[in-house]
């Protein structure tokens, strides 16, 4: 049996904090290996990257999510008791929850709704206003997801619930400052959508059927009994959050048009293929999640490596998209490499690997996508602008990583074409 190489820091936490997109892939390589132990945030953990590495991570009979995720990422990100900490059966059943929700006739709906919100954004923009993309996309997304879920806030709360469901992402790995405003985001927003669900069981509040509000109030966990008001607030969260993250790619989706314009002469033609094709290099190419966590469930060997039960572990999805042994030239933006090519389920991991039915693949794939579609289409054949000249650079240190400058939007709303 072979000693699993290590990174001999006594501690890298501090190093996967500096390079959160770069710190696992970087250190494989300097070790010529997929997998290697280092102790983060005083845990001994296995780091994990490329193909391989993914195929083991998803596999349910050796890693386990419960009591995996960090607790300031429970405070935060995820919640507690939500379905990213469940494992077999609960897990499956959980996650129905979520299929029930996302499936293509409400996704169609969302995407229609978002549509309408980027209608009304556009329609404030003064001529040549330089706009902020990051905080209009979050304004647009947040009042389009809240409307969809059957949520939506007072007028007088929804500036404040949009900062919060964006302080959900945005803050909780960026500091100390900003990880507390995240917690107090969360706890402000678990309070809201508590008191809403149990308004909605008392008869007080009508949640229309087929809304999330809807089918989170009323979801069976696996006791056969409606889940606990706090449980089914974060869950309700889970479905809400995510969306406004897409927010992040929609900057690198204007990021990229900027950075490779020869692109945009080809989605201006409206092929549905270049679009998807370009999509997916946006998801494959910038830096989104970085990485995710389990936990082992058992003593095991693999390929001649010791895995040893209860060892935290950390899947690099981000150095797993950009893997020379599968993917070529991986550090070159180019969307024609899927043509033709349909990644498997451990390949391109943005938001996960596995299947998003039975493992902790993110069930949001699809929405994501058709958002990102969405912005495109409105921004390519509905507006003419540019990016004010700025620092283009990413800035991989940030959580979520951004431009370092953020990219501002100049509208020339005399060109502006009527959807």
């Amino acid at each position: 049996m072979k000693t699993m190489p290590r990174d001999k820091r006594f501690d890298s936490t501090f190093q996967l904090l500096s390079s959160p997109y770069d710190y696992i892939g970087q250190r494989c390589t300097e070790l010529g290996t997929d997998v290697f132990r280092a102790r983060i945030m005083l845990q001994p953990t296995v780091c994990m990257s490329g193909v391989d590495a993914a195929r083991l991570f998803y596999d349910s009979q050796r890693f386990r999510r419960q009591g995996a995720a960090p607790e300031p990422l429970r405070a935060t990100l995820f919640g507690e008791a939500a379905v990213q900490g469940l494992d077999g059966a609960a897990h499956r059943r959980r996650k129905s929850l979520f299929l029930e929700i996302l499936k293509p006739d409400r996704v169609a709906m969302l995407a229609a709704e978002t549509r309408a919100q980027w209608e009304a954004a556009c329609s404030q923009w003064t001529p040549c206003d330089a706009v902020p993309l990051y905080e209009v996309a979050q304004e647009v997304l947040a009042r389009a997801v809240l409307h969809w879920a059957g949520v939506t806030p007072a007028q007088r709360e929804l500036a404040q619930r949009t900062r919060e469901l964006v302080s959900l992402f945005d803050d909780a790995a960026r500091g100390i400052s900003p990880h507390f405003r995240s917690r107090t985001a969360r706890r402000s927003c678990e309070n809201w959508l508590h008191e809403l669900i149990t308004s909605v069981r008392n008869g007080q509040t009508e949640a229309a059927p087929g809304t999330a509000l809807h089918i989170v109030a009323w979801h069976l966990d696996a006791s056969n009994a409606v889940l606990h008001p706090r449980t089914a607030a974060v869950e309700l969260l889970n479905v809400l959050r995510p969306v406004v993250a897409v927010s992040v790619y929609i900057v690198w989706c204007a990021h990229a048009l900027h950075s490779h314009p020869a692109s945009r002469d080809k989605l201006h033609a409206g092929d549905q293929n270049d679009l998807f094709r370009f999509l997916q290099e946006v998801r494959r190419y910038y830096p989104f999640f970085p990485a995710v966590v389990a936990r082992v469930r058992q003593n095991f060997e693999w390929k001649g490596l010791y895995f040893h039960k209860g060892q935290r572990a950390l899947l690099d999805l981000y150095g797993t998209n950009h893997d020379p042994r599968t993917w070529s030239r991986p550090e070159q933006f180019n969307p024609e490499r899927f043509r033709g090519l349909c990644p498997g389920r451990f390949e391109l991991v943005p938001q996960g690997g596995g299947d998003a039915a039975t493992h902790h693949r993110c069930p949001g794939e699809d929405a994501a996508l058709a958002l990102m579609a969405v912005f495109m289409k409105f921004l390519v054949q509905c507006l003419s602008c540019d990016l004010v000249s700025q620092d283009f650079r990413i800035d991989k240190k940030r959580l979520p990583a951004l431009p370092c400058s953020p990219l501002l939007l100049k509208l020339d709303k005399t060109r502006h074409a009527a959807p």
